[in-house]
């Protein structure tokens, strides 16, 4: 995984857990819930192809070393 990757990855994460503790604040409006949780269904949507597109490399490697 480039570093830059590892990095987007590292941010799209924080990202998830902020939207998740905001998710949490009672006080929110369901309007604001919805667009948080959609806010936060992207990013991890996000990670999960940078973590996929990592996982597509290394099998990659493994494979040119067998």
């Amino acid at each position: 995984m480039a570093k830059e990757n590892l990095v987007d990855f590292e941010k799209k994460l924080d990202g998830a857990k902020k939207v998740l503790e905001k998710l949490m604040d009672p006080e929110l409006t369901l309007d604001e819930s919805v667009k948080s949780y959609k806010e936060g269904m992207k990013t991890l949507q996000d990670a999960q192809k940078i973590l996929e597109t990592a996982t597509l490399e290394f099998e990659k490697i493994q494979g040119k070393e067998s």
